[in-house]
C-alpha cells in the first residue's frame, strides 16, 4: 500500500511537473507572437504612408520610377505576406528598397525642401524607431521561447509537441551592408 501511494505520489509530481513545463513553453510561445503583433501593428502603419510617400516623390523622380517600382513592388509583398516568416524575409526586401529610395532623394534638393514630403519622412522616421523598439522586444521574446524549448528537460515536452526554434526578425543582408559602409560627407 505504501508504496502504491508513493509511486502515485511520484507520478502526481511527474504531471505536475510536464504541465508547468508545457505551461512555460506556451505562455512563451504566445509572448512571441504578441510580440509580433505589436510589429504588425507599426508595419501597417509604414506600410499606409508608403503610398503617399510615393505620391509626393513622384513628380520630383519621373525618370527614377524603377526605384519607385522596387518600393512598390516590395510594399505589395510585405502586404501580401501572411506568416511571421514571410513577413520576416518581406521586411528585408522592403528595407532594400528603403534604403534605394533614401539614396535617390538625396539627388533632389527641392523635394527635399518639400513641407509635405518632409511631414512624411518624419512620420516614417518615426515609425522606424518604434519598429526597432519592438523588433528588440519581439527578439528578446524570440530567444527566450527557442532558448525554453532547447534547454533541458523543456526540450523533451517540445519535442512531444513539435516546437521548432523560430528566426529572430534582423536588418536582412541589404540593410546590414549598408549600415556597415561609412558614410560619405561631402562639402
Amino acid at each position: 500500500m505504501i508504496g502504491l501511494l508513493i509511486g502515485g505520489g511520484v507520478l502526481l509530481i511527474l504531471i505536475i511537473w510536464m504541465v508547468s513545463i508545457n505551461n512555460r513553453l506556451v505562455a512563451l510561445k504566445n509572448n512571441r507572437e504578441s510580440a509580433f503583433a505589436d510589429i504588425d501593428v507599426q508595419l501597417k502603419q509604414r506600410y499606409d504612408l508608403i503610398p503617399q510617400l510615393m505620391g509626393a516623390v513622384k513628380g520630383y523622380m519621373d525618370h527614377e520610377s524603377s526605384v519607385l517600382t522596387r518600393v512598390t513592388e516590395a510594399r505589395a509583398r510585405c502586404m501580401q505576406a501572411s506568416s511571421i516568416s514571410e513577413k520576416i524575409s518581406a521586411e528585408a526586401s522592403m528595407g532594400a528598397a528603403m534604403s534605394g529610395f533614401n539614396m535617390q532623394v538625396e539627388a533632389y534638393p527641392d523635394l527635399k525642401a518639400n513641407a509635405n514630403f518632409m511631414n512624411l519622412q518624419t512620420e516614417i522616421g518615426d515609425i522606424e524607431n518604434k519598429l526597432a523598439a519592438v523588433r528588440r522586444f519581439f527578439n528578446s521574446a524570440t530567444k527566450e521561447y527557442n532558448n525554453g524549448i532547447e534547454q533541458f528537460p523543456s526540450s523533451i515536452i517540445a519535442g512531444f509537441k513539435k516546437y521548432t526554434t523560430e528566426p529572430m526578425f534582423d536588418l536582412g543582408v541589404a540593410q546590414r551592408e549598408t549600415l556597415d559602409q561609412a558614410p560619405v560627407v561631402s562639402f
